[in-house]
């Protein structure tokens, strides 16, 4: 019968997609987006850090584009939401002792572990936390399964295996999707899940190939400040300490608690698995550097006509490195044009696009968000503090480095097919006869770590589809090379540039995408859903059903 139901949808939104599109599609303003790129990207803005001096200029800028295609402010009157944020720095960290074993165990900060609170007190101490093993730390109720069954975890740490159960299947026909990670794979999940759970700690389990990279990622990213969107009880109801351990940590505590590290991770694979105390107690301290400061997302609004209470979200976030390490001629500003000003122009391209085609029958909104690079924390407090309600919001498209080249035969789909959205991205891509294809290594859960995602995990369905690599000049290896040209020499770094001489037809193109996708949503009425079984379908039937 379900089959059924999403059959019916699809093709209500397959019919719509048609309907939206029958006028003309407005042409894609090339001259806007270069020119917005080009003083997004300037070095009088510095890199666009947030809650720096160039902020207030990075936003007047964006909001004069804004008003220039007839948006209206977006938050009761403001243009802007503030973004309260909390950074902390740990420093002065003692071992992670381990009792209970036939010898304590000492472990280094660094190249052992790391760890880091996201509770807002200057010193962190946890002693005698006993460890439980917890298997991949999931609890799905939709795919019957929870590592946390039966026990209570006040008082102690999880231990926990990176990725989710069938990440090493080829295909992606597994309970959790096989070789594609789920939310439930990636390591944000389950720290937020420990946390719910009660538990005082929690210690990822490092191993390169389900987690995508090495421990010297780990280390990089746990060793610096670290930032989060600010709370009114400061992060009391989350966990004490997060960390990750190497793996060769995780077989010293498994053999100190007379377990076989393999058998355990075996185990923690099938249906059914219980937890395991391990009959041991960790203990560690630090103390952290706390700051504060105030940041702010851009929200502008096209009105609807009939249905002005449902809401079709575009963003990108505006903000970038600042300041960063200088490259061999000493420039140290990390301009980011292609990671975001390409899509901060595309939501003003956007904006006018739909000002001159006319006003739709559901409200437009188009959110400039911060402190993306910082952890997803602009978007994440709006999706914690909606200025349009989520229930209300009918999805979006999601907008992150457009690169400049030439134009594609395909598009390629982050995340896979989780919505009935893919039934608009088929039509339309039908449309422009481009083929649509999988994002390279789903295993490495890119869907989960861009802007789209604040909202998607509350049950907001998302775009966010990329420009393919097969080039209808040169082909699939000049994409790709191209791609990883980018990569290699521009990405976070200070030669990411705007240039005069940039080919702007693939950027045109993207823009021509989302206008289509973002139409058909603005112009239909059904309610795209996740598919049954996905890790958001409970949350988006909840908030649809008002609960």
């Amino acid at each position: 019968m379900r089959r059924n139901c999403l059959t019916i949808a699809a093709a209500s939104l397959l019919a719509q997609a048609g309907a939206a599109l029958a006028a003309p599609v407005p042409p894609v303003d090339e001259a806007l987006l270069r020119d917005m790129v080009k003083s997004l990207a300037a070095d009088d803005l510095a890199g666009r850090s947030p809650a720096s001096a160039e902020e207030a200029r990075t936003l007047d800028l964006i909001v004069a584009r804004f008003k220039a295609a007839g948006l209206e402010p977006g938050n009761k009157g403001s243009w802007f939401q503030d973004v309260p944020t909390v950074s902390m720095t740990a420093k002065d960290f003692s071992a992670l002792t381990i009792a209970g074993g036939a010898t304590p165990l000492t472990f280094a900060h660094g190249t052992d572990f790391v760890a880091g609170s996201y509770r807002v007190n200057p010193k962190t101490a946890v002693k005698d936390s006993e460890l439980v093993f917890v298997g991949y730390g999931i609890n799905a109720p939709e795919l019957g399964w929870n590592d946390y069954a039966g026990l209570d975890m006040k008082g102690k740490t999880a231990v926990i295996l990176v990725n989710d159960p069938d990440y090493a299947m080829e295909g992606e026909d597994g309970l959790f999707r096989g070789r594609r990670m789920t939310y439930y794979g990636r390591w944000t999940y389950k720290f937020e899940e420990a946390a719910r759970q009660g538990a005082t700690g929690a210690l990822i389990i490092h191993d390169t190939f389900p987690a995508a990279y090495g421990w010297n990622v780990v280390e990089s990213s746990w060793t610096g400040e670290q930032h989060f969107v600010a709370t009114p009880n400061d992060g009391a109801d989350q966990t004490a300490f997060n960390g990750w351990i190497q793996n060769g940590v995780a077989q010293s505590l498994f053999k100190a608690a007379g377990k076989d590290l393999g058998a355990m991770v075996k185990a923690a694979g099938q249906k059914g698995f219980k937890p395991v105390p391990l009959g041991l107690k960790a203990s560690l301290s630090f103390a952290n550097a706390i700051t504060r400061s105030t940041s702010r997302n851009v929200a502008g609004l096209q009105k609807g006509t009939t249905a002005p209470q449902e809401y079709v979200l575009y963003s990108a976030h505006w903000d970038h490195l600042g300041h960063c390490k200088a490259d061999a001629s000493g420039d140290d500003i990390c301009n980011g044009a292609v990671d975001n000003a390409t899509g901060v122009a595309a939501l003003a391209a956007l904006a006018e696009m739909n000002r001159k085609a006319g006003p739709t029958r559901r409200s437009q909104v188009y959110l400039a968000w911060t402190l993306e690079e910082s952890g997803l924390l602009g978007s994440e407090y709006y999706a914690r503090n909606p200025v349009f309600p989520l229930a209300q919001t009918v999805g979006g498209v999601n907008i992150d480095a457009l690169s400049p080249g030439g134009p594609t035969h395909d598009i390629a789909v982050t995340g896979g097919d989780k919505s009935e959205l893919a039934a608009i991205l088929a039509k339309v891509a039908g449309d422009l006869r481009l083929k649509t294809g999988p994002e390279d290594a789903p295993e490495k859960g890119y869907y989960y770590r861009s802007d789209h995602f604040s909202l998607a995990k509350r049950g907001v369905p998302m775009f966010y589809v990329e420009r393919g690599v097969d080039l209808v000049e040169g082909g699939t290896e000049a994409g790709k090379k191209a791609a990883e040209d980018y990569v290699v020499n521009r990405y976070h770094q200070p030669s990411d540039e705007y240039s005069a001489d940039w080919d702007m037809r693939g950027i045109v193109q993207d823009v021509d995408l989302f206008y289509r996708l973002g139409r058909t949503l603005a112009e239909g009425s059904d309610w795209p859903n996740w598919n049954a079984g996905d890790e958001f379908r409970a949350i988006r039937d909840k908030s649809r059903a008002g609960k």
